[in-house]
């Protein structure tokens, strides 16, 4: 009696500890992992990270953010930076000068000019649930410029890349970059 007891116990404990990880990794948050350059120097090909899927399920995303998606073309996920939020017009001028509703965007993620505005070359207008994406290798990135990618709609969007993992030497929080 005492032996199936404590079977029933160890049974009833290994199902808990599956449906945890079962709706953490569904719900809360999933490790991945960056392949590509396209978000240098920020990210680099085989940092391990840890997406927040939590978060925009009680806000916005915001300005900034760097956000997994999936590629219409071909399903795999992309990771990118928010740049352009619903309803603003998103334009990068010959120079590769971002603006934002005609107005200057002062950011330090990309480092280099960007030599080809894509899609961005005329007005982009967000409509009320999408979102201008760019990497920070802005002229190695496949993002909302291509076609291929464009605009994300917001329900695309899986989470916010929260945490780097690995190389254990570069890890710490995204949200402090």
């Amino acid at each position: 009696m005492q032996r199936g007891k404590k079977a029933l116990g160890t049974f009833f404990y290994i199902l808990f500890v599956f449906l945890a990880a079962y709706l953490f990794v569904h719900y809360v948050g999933q490790r991945t992992k960056v392949i590509g350059s396209s978000m240098e120097p920020t990210l680099s090909d085989g940092d391990n990270l840890i997406v927040d899927k939590i978060t925009y399920r009680f806000s916005e995303p915001k300005r900034y953010d760097i956000v997994v998606f999936p590629c219409q073309v071909d399903g795999t996920y992309f990771i990118k930076r928010i740049i352009g939020l619903p309803g603003e017009t998103v334009q990068i001028d010959e120079e590769g000068v971002i603006f934002i509703n005609g107005e200057e965007l002062l950011e330090s993620y990309g480092r280099e000019v960007i030599k080809d505005p894509g899609l961005a070359a005329q007005d982009v207008v967000l409509g009320e649930d999408e979102y201008f994406v760019l990497g920070d290798n802005r002229n190695d990135s496949m993002d909302s410029r291509d076609a291929a990618v464009g605009n994300v709609k917001r329900e695309d969007i899986i989470g916010r890349a929260l945490l780097k993992i690995y190389p254990f030497s570069e890890a710490g929080w995204l949200t402090e970059r």
